[in-house]
């Protein structure tokens, strides 16, 4: 009998327009792709004994992984909000905003809040779910956010608000 895990909430459904065209052409890779392994597949199995055809076993697990995604973005699209409109009140920190921050130390942050399917910690893009983002919105400029992290609570202040990229390096 195996462990019952609870299935993982969804999170926010908003995405940006850029985040919704990325999972878009994932999805259409991955059906070419499906259709390259599917191909692969009928050329492993017609070489004779499965059970021992390494080739075989790789391109079932692997079309296995690529129909579970394509499952996946099949059901996540449908019920993804595309936010392509900016909030009433572009001096406050809302979804798919850029964020200039500073620490107690003087370190300077950009972060944009996306959605969680389009979070990606090298470009700065933080999850609107995520504790960062959740204290951030709604604040503006030279306001103060306490933030409780893993590593203890965090000050920060907002430097900066925009709605289109900001230069990392100005400040």
């Amino acid at each position: 009998m195996g462990r019952y895990r609870p299935p993982e909430s969804r999170g926010s459904p908003y995405i940006t327009p850029e985040g919704y065209a990325r999972l878009a052409r994932e999805q259409q890779d991955l059906w070419r792709t499906r259709q390259e392994a599917t191909e692969a597949l009928t050329a492993a199995a017609a070489e004779g004994d499965r059970s021992e055809n390494a080739e075989y076993i790789y391109r079932k697990k692997q079309l296995r992984e690529i129909d579970r995604r394509l499952r996946y973005l099949g059901k996540r699209l449908d019920e993804l909000h595309v936010v392509c409109d900016l909030p009433t009140d572009t001096r406050r920190i809302y979804f798919g905003a850029w964020v200039r921050l500073e620490d107690l130390a003087g370190k300077e942050l950009v972060y944009r809040i996306v959605g969680p399917d389009e979070f990606d910690v090298t470009r700065g893009y933080i999850s609107m779910d995520a504790p960062v983002a959740r204290a951030l919105l709604k604040h503006a400029v030279d306001d103060e956010i306490h933030v409780q992290l893993a590593a203890g609570e965090q000050v920060f202040t907002v430097v900066e608000v925009a709605y289109q990229p900001l230069d990392a390096t100005a400040g």
